[in-house]
């Protein structure tokens, strides 16, 4: 079928022009991006283009399922900190920023072949800015560099990123069988490889000296509080440098109350002891990662005393009003826990830093209180005319060391279960997840709101899109006029797939990019009559690459303002990186795949006994040839 007869096709016509507005909305509209793509299903489906079937099969696809539950592990891993102790540990001390560099992208790039990519970002921005700060390395030459490291690290297993998984459902619609664990790690660790040498030694021409649009240290509350070194801490013998705790941004060590002992000027050498009191002026948010720190608990003894596990607290901004009871009483005399159920760990006063014992700050009007508390406390005193304002502060649960272990351990035994084959990549997932929240390592609430629902409905309905364009015939006739212009040459055609795919991922959803683009290099490989196994790889590797804008991938934005960057620096030191790993991808893929004629088509290099033993490729076979018209 050409695009010729497709015009006399009013079917092909609507999906045509129901595709175009789509993308056309996700590119130029500030609207939901999972809203349009439902928008855009719901139209087809009324039109009679859709069967009900063919417009929800995405909703049960078990490459969405899988994301979903990916969702909640790669949360429990974040949550009981053990991403956290591994970033630690790999940082160091760097003498050189290629050093520097390399430092934090390995780590973070191995990390994520096993974890969604955005948890691992996430938690590297505020790590690697401090860390940069106190080493007096640009925080712009290393942000994007990391960033895109992780995006390469995500393409080395199948549940790097949610663009594997995707692709994987879609393979085994088609074929019975969806991509292995390790299938795409032959083309994702040439690639990774690859792209760190470009991204250390292309850094230091492309990159420029950028400023943070806006630090943290220009917060104007500075809280007052106080910590305590746990007897069993690991910070114990450590010095204030070793420990981490020097040169934090927005946050300054005062003092160190060492049985009664006070250390005023506290020298980065200074080891720390068990017992420890530390004085801490800072913002909120640096506040919030000290919380985070092992070994370190606020030192007044109340939190104890509250109801809730610590594990299940979270902090809260609460302003003074004054018709407060306790106004011109200290915070230990007012006996603040046993009348709000809180606990006070820190004290903002107009900028004025308090050097005083928490206990014994008397408060005033409009004094900002930092609180420990239940999440039932938000709900009781949002309306009560004692404070002025009461807000949650955002990622402050402390998180839960003691379970870190167990998330850890289910990691692990999932990518085994499904490299090995025992169960299907969706229900090793599903089991994961489920057991995470049975042990306890994140909380039922904590993983709905892991779940990025907008996400996977973006997913779900663009499988209705792509099943428009196969059902219509519209995947087929584009992919003939890409034969044509590739004169029936397969490389020629997989750069061709590979360029559009990358044009898409730049400008809206990864996996809306993947899902629209893989029946059109489905259908070119089946009509070229070679392996799809390169097609599919393109598809899978572009639709995740996309450095040379803010929005080509989440994790893009996620640096834009930490780093002080503008859209000229993505276009210039993202886009030869694109331009890179595409050369890299056609020259490779056909090499691990190979396309071959005939019933030769899947014949794999000599030796590559992992590639030659794959069942999917053998099924791919069976199927390619089954879908020829």
């Amino acid at each position: 079928m050409n695009l010729d007869s497709l015009l006399a096709n009013w079917q092909a016509v609507l999906t045509a022009v129901v595709v175009f507005v789509t993308i056309s909305l996700l590119l130029l509209s500030q609207r939901a991006p999972d809203m349009v793509m439902i928008g855009g299903v719901v139209v087809l489906l009324a039109a009679g283009v859709l069967t009900p079937e063919e417009a929800l099969k995405g909703m049960s696809n078990e490459g969405m399922l899988t994301v979903a539950a990916l969702f909640v592990v790669a949360a429990a891993i974040e949550r009981t900190g053990g991403l956290a102790a591994l970033v630690e540990r790999s940082l160091g001390r760097p003498e050189s920023l290629a050093s520097a560099q390399l430092r934090s992208m390995i780590a973070p790039a191995a990390v994520s072949a096993f974890m969604n990519n955005t948890p691992v970002v996430a938690l590297m921005v505020p790590a690697i800015r401090d860390w940069a700060k106190k080493n007096r390395f640009s925080v712009s030459k290393l942000l994007m560099p990391m960033n895109n490291a992780v995006v390469l690290g995500g393409l080395c297993t199948l549940i790097g990123t949610s663009t594997n998984v995707v692709v994987s459902g879609l393979v085994s619609e088609k074929t019975g069988h969806g991509l292995g664990m390790f299938d795409i790690t032959w083309l994702g660790v040439p690639l990774l490889l690859v792209g760190l040498v470009y991204l250390v030694f292309a850094s230091k021409y492309l990159l420029k000296d950028r400023r943070p649009a806006m630090s943290e240290s220009d917060d104007p509350r500075q809280y007052s509080l106080e910590m305590l070194v746990e007897v069993s801490s690991p910070l114990i013998g450590r010095t204030i440098e070793e420990a981490g705790l020097r040169g934090l941004d927005g946050l300054f060590l005062m003092e160190i109350d060492r049985g009664g002992h006070v250390i005023a000027a506290v020298a980065p050498s200074e080891r720390l002891e068990s017992g420890d009191r530390l004085v801490f002026v800072g913002v909120v948010d640096s506040v919030v990662e000290l919380q985070k720190i092992r070994g370190l608990r606020p030192a007044t003894d109340q939190v104890f005393k509250l109801d809730d596990p610590r594990s299940e607290r979270v902090l809260v901004e609460a302003v003074v009003s004054n018709t407060c009871p306790l106004v011109g009483s200290t915070i230990r005399a007012g006996r603040f826990r046993s009348t709000y159920n809180a606990v006070v760990i820190a004290v903002a006063r107009n900028g004025e830093r308090l050097q005083i014992k928490i206990g014994d700050i008397a408060l005033e009007p409009g004094d900002t209180l930092l609180l420990e508390a239940s999440p039932i406390f938000l709900e009781r005193q949002r309306s009560n005319r004692h404070f002025y304002l009461v807000s949650e502060v955002r990622g402050s649960t402390p998180p839960r060391h003691d379970h870190a272990w167990i998330a850890c351990t289910v990691l692990v035994a999932m990518v085994l279960a499904a490299t090995l084959e025992l169960v299907p990549m969706v229900a090793a997932a599903l089991f994961a997840a489920v057991v995470v929240v049975a042990t306890r390592c994140i909380s039922s609430t904590e993983s709905r709101r892991a779940i990025e629902w907008e996400s996977l409905l973006l997913i779900a309905a663009s499988f209705g899109l792509a099943r428009a364009l196969e059902k219509t015939g519209l995947a087929e006739g584009v992919a003939q006029s890409t034969i044509a212009m590739a004169g029936d040459h397969p490389h020629y055609a997989l750069a061709a797939i590979y360029f559009v795919a990358m044009l898409f991922t730049e400008l809206m959803s990864n996996n809306a990019a993947a899902v629209l683009i893989f029946p059109i290099a489905w259908q070119t490989a089946n009509d070229l009559g070679v392996n799809p196994m390169p097609f599919v790889m393109a598809v899978t590797v572009a639709a995740s690459c996309g450095f040379a804008t803010p929005m080509g991938y989440q994790t893009n934005l996620m640096i834009y303002g930490p780093g002080g960057y503008k859209f000229s620096d993505y276009v210039r030191f993202g886009g030869p990186l694109n331009l890179l790993v595409m050369a890299l991808t056609v020259t490779l893929a056909p090499l691990i795949w190979p396309f071959g004629p005939g019933k030769n088509i899947h014949s794999a290099p000599a030796g590559n006994s992992a590639v030659q033993s794959s069942a999917v490729q053998h099924t791919i076979l069976q199927s390619t040839v089954q879908d020829e018209h």
